[in-house]
């Protein structure tokens, strides 16, 4: 019985350490996205944004690398925390992008990032004990979709650059599915199960 209560604790702790790093990566992923725009690209337009190739003859704001990251990390973050440190971190999030954004895409941003990460989490929750990588990636597909067509309509008011936004976010949740499966197997052999 002690024991049992002991190796209890034992998951409990690194699961919930787990989740407070990638509550962090989660967080830091709006900033950097943010600083990103600004100072890392192939191409940075003056007074504009910084752009990355993310497939032949296609570009895209540097940060949205980033905001394909935050779909995941946030995925991560209910796994290991539950369901209310999901909500909460995208509530918070949402927060922090209408910080840090520039003034003339606060408004945008901020509801981008929480439709975005609340379809994410809508998708995620009913998939996500039995099939992990799906739900992440399904979850993620759907959040930078809305994430990408409400970003660019309320900023610009047009939908010219929404294979780009897709496109490079995409590759982000696609990089991750690795160290989903991973993490997966990894917990299975320790028994450790999603809060």
């Amino acid at each position: 019985m002690i024991i049992g209560r002991l190796l209890t604790h034992r998951w409990t702790s690194r699961r919930s350490v787990e989740g407070a790093l990638f509550l962090v990566g989660f967080v830091l992923t709006i900033p950097a996205a943010n600083w990103m725009i600004g100072h890392v690209g192939t191409v940075c337009v003056p007074g504009g944004a910084c752009l990355l190739p993310v497939a032949p003859g296609l570009m895209a704001p540097s940060g949205v690398v980033m905001i394909g990251a935050a779909l995941v990390l946030r995925d991560l973050v209910q796994r290991r925390l539950g369901v209310k440190f999901g909500v909460a971190a995208v509530i918070v999030g949402s927060a922090i992008s209408a910080a840090v954004a520039p003034p003339s895409l606060v408004i945008a941003s901020a509801v981008a990032f929480l439709l975005s990460e609340g379809a994410d989490l809508a998708v995620y929750t009913p998939l996500a004990r039995k099939r992990l990588v799906l739900a992440v990636v399904a979850s993620s597909m759907v959040g930078l979709v809305i994430d990408s067509m409400v970003f660019l309509w309320l900023a610009f008011g047009s939908l010219d650059f929404l294979g780009g936004q897709i496109i490079g976010k995409a590759w982000m949740v696609l990089l991750s599915i690795p160290f989903l499966a991973y993490l997966r197997r990894r917990d299975e052999r320790l028994g450790l199960t999603a809060a």
